[in-house]
């Protein structure tokens, strides 16, 4: 803890704990609340919530966790993915109070010591899964993609390793080429005796989120590296990316969260596209704060 000599001197007369009664230092550890000038978790972070882009499914839920809580007098702030994890990385490197949307699997649970805020009332749902969704007729148009696609699946910790390369600069292509490579016993298992088809073109649809950049970014590599494949990536927002499988632009994505976060567009493209499943469970929602803060409940954004 940050403190003047004047402040030491006190401690030591009056004792750590009647200061801290004193100072109201409720919400976090460390020297934020002294910098923040005490006070409540909502008066230390300015009753902002760090959200990213506004189209996402994590954002709808976290409004209405604002209301489901009675937490009128917060805000959402609207970004992006990456101007959530540079707010966070700045507050954490200080140790001052921040509160972030967040899910997993996200690079950020690797690199700082995070936690969920606990979500009594249900407001972000059960734990979700990664679908892998394609297009209606791929089956017949690339029978080995198809093939291929239904077979992919991978764990958390797996998608991390990709994730934390990009984050920690590598390019996209070059992170999921060396996973390929480090775990080909693993991709060799999604193509096995599958006949190759050089040059054929597909398009693969993804949101702009870490996990999708690198779970899209690795079956790219196996497509192409050994199937003889033409990729093209085609980033856009989730409704773009839906209305894509399901018009026939994109031929496939691996980047569908169900049963909750993509459920508006599960429900309104139903029957213009194939689910081919999870290939990722053990996917989270929620509120995130680094583990230093003293709570752990959204519950406590209101009484501290």
């Amino acid at each position: 803890m940050y403190r003047t000599k004047r402040a030491t001197k006190a401690l030591m007369i009056a004792g750590l704990a009647g200061v801290l009664a004193l100072t109201g230092l409720t919400g976090c550890s460390k020297g934020d609340s002294a910098e923040a000038g005490g006070g409540s978790v909502g008066d230390q972070v300015k009753r902002e919530i760090v959200g990213i882009d506004p189209g996402a499914g994590l954002m709808k839920q976290t409004a209405q966790a604002l209301k489901d809580y009675e937490l009128s007098d917060w805000k959402l702030v609207e970004g992006s993915s990456a101007a959530m994890a540079a707010a966070l990385d700045k507050a954490y490197k200080d140790e001052k109070p921040i509160i972030v949307t967040g899910w997993t699997p996200h690079w950020m649970f690797a690199k700082y010591k995070l936690k969920y805020l606990e979500d009594p009332k249900g407001t972000y749902g059960k734990d979700e899964e990664i679908h892998t969704v394609v297009r209606n007729g791929l089956k017949d148009a690339a029978p080995s993609a198809y093939a291929m696609l239904d077979r992919f699946e991978w764990t958390p910790d797996e998608m991390a390793v990709v994730m934390s390369a990009i984050a920690d600069g590598k390019d996209p292509a070059e992170a999921a080429a060396q996973w390929v490579q480090d775990n080909a016993a693993k991709a060799d298992e999604w193509v096995k005796e599958l006949p190759g088809e050089a040059g054929k073109k597909l398009k693969l649809a993804y949101v702009a989120w870490d996990s999708e950049i690198a779970s899209t970014n690795v079956v790219k590599q196996v497509l192409e590296g050994r199937l003889g494949y033409k990729v093209d990536l085609m980033q856009v927002e989730a409704g773009p990316m839906w209305a894509g499988i399901a018009n026939g632009s994109a031929d496939a994505m691996v980047a569908a969260w169900l049963p909750t976060t993509h459920e508006d567009y599960f429900e309104k493209y139903k029957g213009q596209y194939e689910d081919l499943g999870a290939n990722l469970i053990g996917t989270k929602l929620g509120l995130v704060v680094p583990e230093y803060m003293e709570i752990s409940s959204i519950e406590d954004l209101k009484t501290k």
